[in-house]
């Protein structure tokens, strides 16, 4: 039988129950790959508790992790909506002695890498339960090991790369790199700042989950935007989509010399949060800077020194 493909996630959700509970029993009967991970994307937009706040970076995770699953468990005879008690355990099982691709890499995938699959997966069978089309729920028992190494420690934040990058940007670029590394921006919410945001030294952004909040800005990133243009009657400065910004900015750390230290945005507003810890010691107020609804996130954007407190026990 061929299935009519939806498109938009969001036309799935428009279905009458029945329509959805037979759209999806079709596709995971079939094991329809794209399908699943549209049904998947419809209730991750429209009825999970995140709702439309889910990110697209996540929505992009989930459905790597799907496409994934759903061919492993058509060759080892996994019935998607009846699975075995065990199955869940047998998929994790092999990612946990699957060879890393590409890359130069070498050796299995990090803990972080099966975790990131199993919450895809996870995240597929609460679709599935949402659209009525199975109770089942294979990963309830899975054991997932975490990752013995801190993210910080595998992706630190930026040191000295942040000022020899910025010495090969062009302004708007430059101005991008400072939101993110100064400003403790996301890298999306820099990509959508626009003149209308700024007033008195200070940025309003609307984050992650749909919250807004309040950041000042330094002189230097001060300086930087006021030599901006605005690029329409918007008042939008950057033009660019997350791919073109990061072609971009992995141009200026190659020109710098650091070619092999790029890792990403993220790792520029953990230098922003790292750096204001340095000098307030205050994992609190970092949190409120950054945008963290809690404390123990912002932990994992600080890189604390391992002497941190020598000089506070010195006279124990």
């Amino acid at each position: 039988m061929t299935l009519v493909r939806a498109s938009d996630a969001l036309a799935l959700s428009n279905l009458t129950d029945a329509a959805l509970r037979v759209r999806a029993v079709e596709a995971a009967s079939s094991y329809d790959v794209e399908l699943l991970v549209s049904v998947t994307h419809g209730y991750m937009t429209t009825a999970s508790r995140k709702g439309a706040r889910t990110s697209h970076k996540t929505l992009e995770a989930y459905g790597l992790a799907i496409r994934d699953f759903v061919p492993w468990a058509r060759d080892a005879g996994v019935t998607l909506l009846r699975p075995g008690r065990r199955d869940g355990g047998r998929y994790v099982a092999q990612l946990q002695t699957r060879q890393t691709q590409g890359n130069g890499k070498r050796g299995t995938l990090s803990a972080s890498t099966v975790a990131q699959y199993v919450a895809g997966v996870r995240a597929l069978y609460r679709a599935l339960r949402w659209a009525g089309a199975t109770e089942a729920q294979p990963f309830e028992d899975a054991h997932v090991p975490p990752d013995p190494t801190p993210g910080i420690v595998k992706n630190p934040p930026y040191g000295a790369e942040i000022d020899a990058a910025l010495a090969h940007c062009d302004p708007r670029l430059a101005a991008l790199l400072l939101l993110c590394a100064h400003a403790g921006l996301r890298v999306t919410e820099a990509l959508n700042v626009q003149s209308g945001d700024i007033a008195s030294g200070r940025i309003r952004i609307r984050g992650k989950g749909g919250k807004e909040r309040i950041v000042p800005l330094g002189k230097r990133v001060r300086a930087a935007l006021s030599e901006l243009p605005p690029l329409d009657e918007t008042g939008h400065y950057f033009g660019w989509d997350y791919h073109r910004a990061t072609y971009r900015l992995q141009k200026a750390f190659r020109a710098a010399g650091y070619a092999q230290s790029w890792r990403g945005f993220h790792a520029a507003r953990k230098h922003s949060g790292t750096r204001l810890y340095t000098a307030t010691r205050d994992f609190t107020r970092v949190g409120l800077f950054l945008g963290h609804s809690s404390v123990d996130t912002t932990r994992r954007y600080v890189a604390v020194q391992d002497d941190d407190v020598a000089g506070e026990v010195e006279n124990f």
